[in-house]
């Protein structure tokens, strides 16, 4: 990132309207932070994907606030500069307005993020003008989402029928009459959002949204190859980290075994 140029929410809405693409990354850990941020990402979503790519979760409904906080706290520590988002976890903001936005604060106080995300649409925007009121940033979340993936009965693309289309671009426009900084579209074909993208004043982030959104957002696993069981459609190995590692763990296990490890440069 840019030293002594903090990106803010206004930096969201400047990239759009100067047509430049904005670049966020999940991160997890201090590592991974400060790594992103040494090669200029723009924003760092703490994801509840970490109950996928940390804790091993079918899916991220087990995902808790002290989670998400644990991990949002270790990103900041190791990016002390970068525009950090922590994503409000299933049941942390739908059951009571009142813990809604207290969660929401609790990022910002006890983890140090900038803003928090939410999935849904005109059915949260009265949590979202809440939150912003309360001066809480918001990033809106629409599409495919994920804390839905029992009741929609798995994870599949929205915006497929013109109805749903239209229905989306009303999502997005309710969000940003709340308050949102920027939209994250998941999972919704590119012409649908290319047609939110055009239809809406804030910045949209898109991971399966296509190349019309305002900027895209990937998770960290995905494109650095950690996964080899699946790769989603939306996603592009930059690296093979999964066989690189394997490569490492094979030979330090076969030099233990065979005493070739440690050497005298290794021993004191």
């Amino acid at each position: 990132m840019n030293k002594g140029k903090k990106f803010t929410v206004s930096s969201f809405r400047k990239k759009k309207q100067n047509r430049e693409k904005i670049v966020m990354l999940t991160a997890y850990d201090a590592a991974i932070g400060a790594l992103a941020e040494k090669c200029g990402v723009d924003a760092l979503l703490v994801g509840d994907s970490l109950g996928n790519t940390i804790l091993g979760y079918s899916n991220t409904i087990p995902v808790t606030m002290d989670q998400m906080l644990h991990h949002a706290a270790a990103v900041r520590r190791g990016a002390p500069d970068a525009f950090i988002i922590g994503d409000m976890p299933f049941m942390s903001y739908r059951a009571n307005p009142d813990d809604a936005l207290m969660n929401a604060a609790r990022f910002l106080r006890e983890a140090g993020a900038d803003a928090v995300k939410l999935e849904g649409g005109e059915d949260i925007a009265h949590l979202v003008s809440r939150m912003v009121l309360a001066g809480i940033p918001v990033m809106g979340h629409i599409g495919l989402m994920p804390q839905q993936v029992l009741t929609s009965g798995g994870y599949k693309i929205a915006g497929r029928t013109d109805d749903d289309a239209e229905r989306l671009i009303r999502e997005a426009r309710a969000l940003e009459a709340a308050g949102v900084f920027a939209i994250v579209l998941e999972g919704i074909p590119a012409a649908v959002s290319k047609k939110i993208t055009e239809n809406t004043g804030v910045a949209t982030i898109g991971i399966g949204g296509g190349i019309h959104c305002d900027g895209q957002v990937q998770v960290v696993n995905d494109i650095l190859g950690l996964f080899t069981s699946f790769v989603p459609k939306h996603a592009k190995q930059y690296a093979n980290l999964n066989a690189e590692i394997e490569k490492a763990f094979t030979g330090y296990v076969s030099e233990v075994r065979s005493e070739t490890f440690p050497t005298e440069e290794n021993s004191f």
